[in-house]
């Protein structure tokens, strides 16, 4: 009788620890300010493209060098069509000078060159201070990897299109972390999810965003983690 009565509360003491973990599927995550409700992100998945796999045709060569293809063209070049070309500032400047809070130009580059400000990260949600001299702590992170756009359609759009999409500051690039970044790589929502998980709705919402604002599907395991996460949101 003792080892039963025993067994039961130590199943019992499971069960709480299990519940007070969050370890049930569909415990709500904690949600970072901007990011969109559980019905918001089922609208977004039910209005973008599916595809099995994710496609590999090849040809894709981001570096512009003697040879190279350079096939989203010049990196954070101005001569673009997406918000924020042609006005005199590349676009990683114009990213930082929109993501960072008290912000410091250099002086004589017309507000231009960001020299420092602060960020709350939007993968880790760590405060970050950002100082030019220390330039790869914050990177530019395209929310829908480049090589991934590639692969899934990219390949066949004109020239124009694919540099306005690697320079839409205001849909497909965020300045983050470095290390989440080379973390991401150009892995998508089925491979890889911010590490604070306070912050994944709002990056799914924006990948799924920039998916549909691009006519660009998603694999079906992309879009298997996105529903997933969406019942969290």
């Amino acid at each position: 009788m003792v080892a039963r009565l025993s067994a039961i509360l130590s199943t019992l003491a499971l069960v709480c620890l299990v519940a007070s973990c969050g370890w049930f599927g569909d415990e709500r995550l904690e949600s970072a300010p901007g990011s969109p409700t559980r019905s918001e992100l089922e609208s977004l998945l039910s209005r973008t493209a599916i595809v099995d796999n994710r496609p590999h045709p090849g040809g894709y060569e981001r570096g512009c060098g003697n040879g190279e293809a350079c096939v989203f063209g010049p990196a954070w070049s101005d001569d673009q069509d997406a918000p924020g070309g042609h006005d005199g500032c590349d676009t990683r400047n114009n990213v930082l000078a929109h993501d960072l809070s008290d912000v410091v130009f250099k002086p004589g580059t017309r507000d231009c060159v960001v020299l420092s400000g602060a960020m709350t990260d939007p993968y880790s949600g760590d405060r970050i201070e950002f100082e030019r001299s220390q330039a790869k702590s914050v990177q530019i992170d395209h929310v829908f990897p480049l090589a991934a756009a590639w692969d899934f359609g990219a390949n066949s759009w004109t020239p124009a299109l694919r540099m306005r999409f690697a320079n839409d500051t205001s849909l497909n690039l965020l300045a983050v972390n470095g290390p989440d970044n080379q973390s991401k790589g150009d892995s998508t929502p089925g491979e890889w999810l911010p590490p604070n998980p306070a912050y994944r709705c709002f990056y799914a919402g924006k990948y799924l965003t920039v998916a549909i604002s691009y006519g660009l599907p998603v694999s079906r395991a992309d879009h298997s983690a996105l529903t997933e996460l969406a019942t969290r949101c």
